[in-house]
């Protein structure tokens, strides 16, 4: 897309997001990008231009649904938009940030690698950037996950129900599902695998592994993997919407809610309200997840202070061992899951 016709686009969603918030569902566009809204006339303080990789994705849209809410509270201007998983389209989205003269700038890569001269040029236009997920060199600050280590959790957490319902001499049949083309999806897809061998006991074997990432794509493969694995019994992925596939699929193929047996399970990440309804529902094959701060408002509250601390950044803060600020993460299941209800 050329910068021009990026701008005008941009310029056009600002005013017209005026009177919109953002839903769980993104609104489908024609301009090849989703803008959820831009909130003008507070204080002035701080001006925040955010470029997400898809607001389709349910954990995004939830979490930047009460981002959004905690911007406007303290009245800083923004613009939040996201490049339908588009590295050329982010870049576009990035250089005209840093021509409207925002103060920070927040990325989730689509492409780091291919983002990295624009964030380079947004910096050297003095304007702070900082990262949601990668670790990128030209940015102020990178707000992150260790991949690997959250995928090794989500191993170990499978691998305690493996455990618990399956044997060395009757092995459970698991299906990982990934996302191979995404950098971090990857570290995390070998995180878990990693994480099985490491915490179970002879006891499971991996008959499948697919691709997903949103819901329809994951049900769809899924689904495929039960036409040639019909007893598979774990499936671990690599966020919401492998688990909410993988659920759906589950569901149908052994004829609802109430009838899935006790020893089939869905493992994964993200937290998003259909995995955490699904997992409250305790009949469904939905049985725990590894998620980060907590509820979207945790999340969203963690961001925000982020983003304040990287806009009044020094030259001499985020050096170094510094420039990466790890997230922590913590199982959620039903010991638990009424308290992060909460806060959604």
């Amino acid at each position: 897309m050329k910068k021009k016709v990026v701008s005008i686009l941009l310029c056009a969603a600002m005013v017209s997001a005026m009177a919109m918030g953002c839903s769980s569902e993104a609104p489908a566009s024609d301009s090849g990008s989703e803008d959820s809204g831009s909130e003008e006339g507070g204080d002035g303080s701080l001006t925040i231009g955010i470029t997400i990789q898809s607001l389709k994705n349910d954990y995004w849209a939830g979490v930047m649904s009460k981002l959004e809410e905690l911007m406007k509270d303290k009245g800083y201007e923004y613009t939040l938009i996201d490049c339908e998983d588009n590295a050329a389209t982010q870049v576009g989205q990035i250089e005209n940030f840093v021509t409207t003269g925002v103060d920070v700038i927040m990325v989730h890569p689509s492409d780091p690698d291919a983002i990295e001269t624009a964030c380079k040029e947004a910096l050297d236009a003095g304007v702070k950037v900082m990262c949601w997920d990668d670790e990128m060199e030209n940015t102020t600050a990178n707000w992150v996950l260790d991949n690997t280590a959250l995928g090794e959790e989500i191993g170990k957490l499978a691998a305690e129900f493996i455990n618990e319902n399956f044997t060395a001499d009757d092995k459970a049949e698991v299906c990982v599902i990934g996302y191979p083309s995404t950098k971090v999806l990857l570290e995390r897809q070998q995180g878990i695998e990693s994480g099985l061998e490491k915490y179970c006991e002879d006891n499971y074997e991996i008959v499948a592994t697919t691709e997903g990432l949103e819901a329809p794509e994951s049900q769809t493969n899924v689904e495929t993997v039960l036409q040639a694995h019909p007893d598979c019994q774990v499936f671990v992925g690599t966020g919401a919407g492998p688990m909410n596939g993988a659920n759906q699929a589950l569901l149908q193929h052994y004829g609802g809610a109430g009838k899935i047996p006790a020893n089939v399970g869905v493992f994964t990440t993200d937290v998003t309200m259909q995995q955490l309804d699904s997992i409250k529902a305790g009949d469904e094959a939905a049985k725990g997840i590894v998620g980060f701060e907590g509820s979207n408002t945790d999340t969203a509250s963690a961001c925000l202070e982020m983003i304040e601390k990287v806009a009044a950044a020094g030259d001499d803060d985020f050096q170094g061992e510094d420039h990466n600020t790890f997230r922590p993460t913590s199982v959620i299941n039903m010991d638990n899951i009424d308290d992060i209800l909460a806060g959604m």
